[in-house]
C-alpha cells in the first residue's frame, strides 16, 4: 500500500489549508486513515484520524479548527485545516491501517507564517 499526500504550503497565520492522500495498492477500504505530524526537534504526533466506520479522534491542539474526512474513491482522506496557528508548523504525514499493518505517506511539509 502505498500513501500519497498532497496540499502542504505556506499560510499565513489565520488562514487555511487543506491536505489530500490517496492510497493505492489496497483492494480493501482501509480500516484508519489519518494524519499525524512531526514538528523539528519533536516527536511526530496524532491530528486526526477516521475509521472506515465513521469513528474520528482528534488532538485537542486542532479540535474544533481542524476537520477529516473520508471520500471517494476509497482509501483516500482529506484534512480542512482552519485558523491554523504557528505552533501548527510541520510535516505532515498521511497514515493509514489495515489490520495490524501501518502505512505512512512521504510528508507534506505546512508552514504557517506571522
Amino acid at each position: 500500500v502505498q500513501l500519497q499526500a498532497s496540499g502542504g504550503g505556506l499560510v499565513q497565520a489565520g488562514e487555511s489549508l487543506r491536505l489530500s492522500c490517496a492510497a493505492s495498492g489496497s483492494a480493501f477500504r482501509l480500516n484508519v486513515m489519518g494524519w499525524y505530524r512531526q514538528a523539528p526537534g519533536k516527536r511526530r504526533e496524532l491530528v486526526a484520524t477516521a475509521t472506515s466506520v465513521g469513528s474520528i479522534e482528534y488532538a485537542d491542539s486542532v479540535r474544533g479548527r481542524f476537520t477529516i474526512s473520508r471520500g471517494n474513491p476509497k482509501n483516500t482522506v482529506y484534512l480542512q485545516m482552519d485558523s491554523l496557528k504557528l505552533e501548527d508548523t510541520a510535516v505532515y504525514y498521511c497514515y493509514g491501517r489495515w489490520g495490524s499493518e501501518d502505512y505512512w505517506g512521504q510528508g507534506t511539509q505546512v508552514t504557517v507564517s506571522s
